[in-house]
């Protein structure tokens, strides 16, 4: 059977496929990160499966997932991916360009993640 390609609006990584590990839910819900500070770092991910993310300047949202858990982070542009020839991932380089206030952060995942997928 052939795989189907994905489209995605949706960038949802585990730490183990590229979220990046300085990004700390409890510690933004403390004192929120800026978006000066993270502007020009490139972060790479890699996820299993052919997907397709929408390309700049449409931004894609980033989700964080744990445990099975979604928190929506904000929004992040998919710079370069790579659908691989085995079809069996896709890789690829991202920026963060928007992250939610603590309280749309909540609000985000409670309401916009599907049932029993948010975090908070």
């Amino acid at each position: 059977m052939k795989k189907m390609i994905k489209i995605n609006d949706t960038l949802k990584l585990t730490n183990e496929q590229g979220f990046p590990l300085e990004l700390d839910v409890n510690a933004h819900l403390k004192s929120p990160y800026k978006i000066e500070d993270w502007k020009d770092k490139i972060f790479e991910f890699n996820k299993p499966l052919p997907r397709i993310y929408c390309l700049p300047p449409t931004r894609v949202f980033l989700v964080q997932e744990i445990n099975g858990k979604w928190i929506n982070w904000g929004h992040c542009l998919v710079t370069e991916q790579t659908i691989h020839t085995n079809g069996d991932q896709t890789s690829g380089k991202f920026k963060i360009i928007k992250f939610y206030d603590p309280e749309y952060m909540v609000l985000a995942t409670k309401n916009d993640t599907p049932e029993g997928k948010s975090f908070f």
